[in-house]
């Protein structure tokens, strides 16, 4: 009933497990853009000087280990903000806890460690989802429902360069529709000159060429095709661009472009146009209001008026909808998912070394 009635008045509480990270921060300016929705209950820092202060920053209390948390706070759920060696480990402690998680992608590492920590965890019969955001950034959110909607048809062709290997694999599967299917994967690797742009700790201090590699494969799942390209760093780039289309037999996304038919004889070119306030004589505030196709709304921003930016609407959704899962709701980016995608993307990384077509196999989760 206490799940219950929380989902009703809005306010979920969840505890973060490492944080002091790059990744954490983000949970941390979602609570505190939507307090009437989420609340930290408390965060592990294993280093005492930094959860002082992460204290001092974000006035939430924090602790050095997960058992000296659990003895103060009652999460409704936690999320595992660690290294991917880490992550495991902190994901069986919360099961054996019986705390849901929303574990860190990827689950784990290597393909082994990824069938041993899901059979370790379905035993336990564990309550697992994975912050995997991509999907749920608007204008990938807007490009699945037109997809879901049968606006471009029966769909066969996906090409993804929008970030690394599992995160662009998720979109892939769920952009063409695909589930568990086997994928036969031919990749490639080809290096060349770029002037460098920022990093995560901030834009370059002078030009500087480096060489970075790009990564092309093409899984062949049969009947339908996944096309990966991906650019080191190319979402940090400030001379490269991300893309992403799709095709089915009536229609195509690419990029922010959509043409269908209206009839056979007919073609129709629309454009995802993102619709935002507090432009030029707007005064509602500054926020994202959605996304429209034509006369259409396809994306309407959930957390209206908070001023967050689209990976933060994301992660407010895989927030969100944990909390529905940790009161009793449906799966929404279950740990199958998760290590079927880091499956792909090792298999990719494993075409790109040897040069060799490799073929997926159907993996414990899939069952």
């Amino acid at each position: 009933m206490e799940h219950g009635e929380k989902a009703k008045r809005g306010l979920s509480k969840f505890s973060i497990i490492g944080g002091a990270g790059f990744r954490a921060q983000f949970y941390l300016r979602i609570a505190e853009a939507l307090p009437e929705q989420f609340r930290v209950s408390g965060m592990v820092v294993r280093d005492e000087a930094k959860g002082l202060a992460m204290e001092r920053q974000w006035g939430v209390p924090t602790y050095r280990t997960l058992e000296a948390l659990l003895a103060k706070e009652t999460p409704d759920f936690a999320v595992v903000s660690v290294s991917g060696g880490a992550n495991p480990g902190y994901l069986m402690e919360l099961a054996d806890h019986g705390v849901p998680a929303l574990g860190e992608t990827p689950p784990a590492p290597t393909l082994e460690e990824l069938v041993h920590l899901y059979k370790q965890l379905a035993s336990k019969k564990a309550k697992i989802q994975v912050a995997e955001q991509y999907l749920f950034q608007p204008m990938h959110a807007a490009r699945l429902a037109l997809i879901r909607g049968g606006r471009l048809g029966k769909i066969t062709q996906a090409t993804v360069s929008i970030s690394h290997l599992y995160h662009a694999v998720s979109l892939m599967r769920h952009m063409l529709g695909i589930g568990y299917e086997d994928a036969i994967i031919r990749a490639m690797r080809f290096e060349s000159p770029v002037v460098a742009g920022p990093d995560r700790s901030g834009p370059p201090l002078e030009e500087r060429t480096i060489t970075v590699p790009r990564d092309l494969a093409w899984l062949d799942f049969g009947g339908k095709l996944g096309v990966y390209d991906w650019e080191r760093n190319q979402h940090r780039a400030w001379v490269r661009s991300n893309h992403l289309s799709v095709r089915g037999d009536r229609g195509e996304l690419f990029d922010r472009r959509l043409t269908v038919l209206a009839n056979y004889a007919t073609p129709l070119h629309l454009e995802l146009k993102r619709i935002n306030s507090g432009e030029e004589e707007n005064l509602e505030g500054h926020y994202m209001q959605g996304i429209m196709a034509g006369e259409q709304w396809i994306y309407r921003n959930p957390f209206l008026p908070a001023r967050l930016y689209d990976d933060e609407i994301a992660i407010a959704t895989s927030l969100e909808k944990m909390a529905a899962y940790a009161a009793g709701g449906p799966s929404f980016y279950s740990l199958a998912e998760a290590s079927q995608d880091h499956y792909l993307g090792l298999l990719i990384e494993q075409a790109i070394r040897t040069g060799e077509t490799v073929k997926s196999v159907r993996q414990p989760w899939a069952e």
